[in-house]
Parts: structure tokens; sequence; C-alpha cells
């Protein structure tokens, strides 16, 4: 399944499943209980916005060899992982905002992980039934204040630097390997692959629910390709 968040003429900010002749309008949140109604809404008549808001976006750094080679970094131990505001998340289809203190805006593009239960010191081999889907994510880095500052929260933190969607795909496994692909104007700038991770989906979810508890609809940004 594919679950968008939309805005449109026939309802007010509500969820909805992916179908051929358009979008399925659901009452509820697919974060605690929700079902189908008679509605289907033409995509012409949606507006996609972020399809979840989380209370916190967990991100993971250098999480692919070439991406740490690029900049000069070491490959880390253990998950490098820091936090993104939920004032940072927008639509994918929203603009960008760039800040008057930075000259070097970057993008990131990233597998992100979308949970769907309250998950605590969860064990790897356990991850899976906690999570939701994973959607595309745009880890939007303003690199000279990344680099200036010694740490990365205000290079990272600026309202809409977190473009997430259009769909959270129910569906999908990393494990497979998912291409990673990120185009400007058409252009390709970056490519990799899911299986390319220096530590996997499941690993980084354990990992981090021993620091913090994830709740439903918290995002993992899972790391950008060279």
């Amino acid at each position: 399944m594919k679950i968008v968040r939309i805005d449109s003429d026939v309802d007010d900010i509500t969820y909805g499943a992916v179908e051929p002749e358009g979008i399925r309008i659901y009452r509820g949140t697919p974060l605690v209980a929700w079902e189908p109604t008679e509605t289907v809404v033409a995509w012409d008549r949606a507006r996609l916005l972020a399809p979840v808001i989380p209370t916190k976006v967990v991100a993971v750094g250098r999480n692919y060899v070439e991406h740490a080679e690029e900049f000069g970094n070491e490959v880390p131990e253990r998950p490098l992982i820091f936090l993104k505001p939920p004032t940072t998340v927008i639509g994918p289809l929203q603009a960008i905002r760039v800040p008057p203190e930075t000259n070097r805006m970057e993008h990131e593009a990233e597998l992100a992980v979308v949970m769907g239960k309250v998950t605590r010191r969860v064990a790897v081999e356990d991850v899976g039934p906690h999570i939701l889907g994973y959607t595309a994510a745009n880890d939007v880095t303003a690199r000279d204040l990344q680099r200036s500052d010694g740490q990365w929260t205000r290079g990272k933190g600026f309202d809409t630097f977190c473009p997430l969607g259009p769909a959270i795909d129910t569906e999908l496994d990393p494990a497979e390997g998912l291409s990673i692909i990120c185009r400007v104007n058409d252009e390709i700038r970056q490519t990799g692959s899911t299986s390319d991770m220096v530590f996997p989906v499941g690993e980084l979810v354990s990992y981090i629910s021993q620091v913090m508890t994830l709740l439903p609809g918290d995002v993992i940004l899972t790391g950008t390709p060279a």
C-alpha cells in the first residue's frame, strides 16, 4: 500500500491510499486506526502534503562509505545520529526556503523510515513490525554552516530542510537494494543503493531505540550516498 496525506476540495487534510483511479480517502490515521471510505479523490483535486508529521526526525550521518570518503571522513564504528526539528518537515512539492545565513546549500537524497509503533529498546530481529513503511527524504544541508559550526544542528535544522514524500510505501524492503537517485533540474547528482548502507535499517532502528523512544510517525533518515 502507498499511503499519502492530502488536502483537497473534497475533505480537509486527510490520509488516503493510492489506487489506480485516484486516492481512496480513509477515516482516521494509519498511525492509530483507520478505515476506507467510499470517496476517491482525483489527483488533480488533491494537494500532496508531507505524508507524516513526526515528533522528531532522527538522522544518520556517514552511513554510506563513499559519502564519508567524499568529505574525507572516517566511517563510524557505530551509527552517527543527530536530530532535525519537526519544523524542517515539508511536503514533496513545497518550496525549500534559502536562509540568509548560508552560501552553500546541498541536497542529500535518503531513504526515510516511518515508525508505526511505540518503539523502545527493540532487538534487531524484532524491528520489522515496528515500521509502518518507507518514504523519500531530502536532508537539506547548509554545508558551510555544518563545517564552520563543528556540529550539525544549525546546518541541518532550518525550517523546510526536510522534504518528505510523496507516499509511505508499506511493502518496500531496503534489504533488496532500493535505488536512490537524486536529480536537480533533471541532472543526476546522486546515485546509490540501500544495500550499500554501513548500518542497515534494522540495526539503525534498534540502536536509536536504545537511546530514545520512537513514537508512531517518527522518521529516521538513513543516510545519503555519494
